[in-house]
């Protein structure tokens, strides 16, 4: 006969050592919440409330850059920076700010180091250059490992996607035709697949 302590059970192993979990929740929730029609609901509302801030009394339409600094912003804070792309647009403003202030005070003493030659770049195989170049597609997700760039890729995917409806509704009701700018809904409803 086997020995009790010799089986180990995990339900009764009181071994201090945590499993980890092969799901998370947070993959799970991220594709369906941009499709739900209360999110799209809200993000058009905040949406359209930024874009009604962005204009000037002197210009009736506001600077092309404004509007999309204005859809990311409200973008990101519409996904309550759970994600990292959410947090790089809401700091994007900040550190170009800053940038601009460092490059002000760096720019006196500085000597040319544009006159050395860059260093030739490493051969990298074919799946390493796509997803470097998938990194550098989904803001803040530069250094990422694969499976949480790929997270955070659908998650970015859907929420563009919500993105463009929702603009492509207004700038439908701007003109004239009632939102059917492309997506399918009729009248004052959200358009939704």
């Amino acid at each position: 006969m086997a020995e009790p302590s010799s089986i180990s059970n995990p339900e009764t192993n009181p071994s201090p050592q945590k499993r980890r979990r092969i799901g998370s929740d947070s993959s799970e929730l991220c594709g369906p919440r941009w499709r739900t029609e209360d999110e799209q609901q809200i993000y058009s509302s905040r949406l359209v409330h930024a874009l009604r801030t962005l204009r000037r009394p002197d210009s009736a339409v506001p600077a092309v850059g404004a509007v999309r600094d204005a859809a990311d912003r409200v973008l990101a804070s519409s996904a309550k920076g759970r994600t990292r792309w959410s947090r790089a647009l809401l700091n994007r403003r900040l550190g170009l700010r800053l940038s601009q202030i460092r490059r002000k005070h760096k720019r006196a003493g500085r000597p040319d180091v544009r006159l050395k030659k860059p260093a030739s770049p490493e051969k990298l195989p074919p799946l390493q250059k796509k997803l470097r170049a998938l990194s550098r597609l989904v803001p803040g997700c530069r250094k990422l490992s694969l499976p949480s760039l790929l997270e955070e890729t659908t998650d970015y995917i859907a929420a563009l996607e919500m993105q463009v409806k929702a603009m492509a509704y207004i700038t439908g009701i701007i003109n004239g035709g009632g939102g059917g700018g492309g997506g399918g809904g009729g009248g004052d409803r959200w358009p939704i697949e």
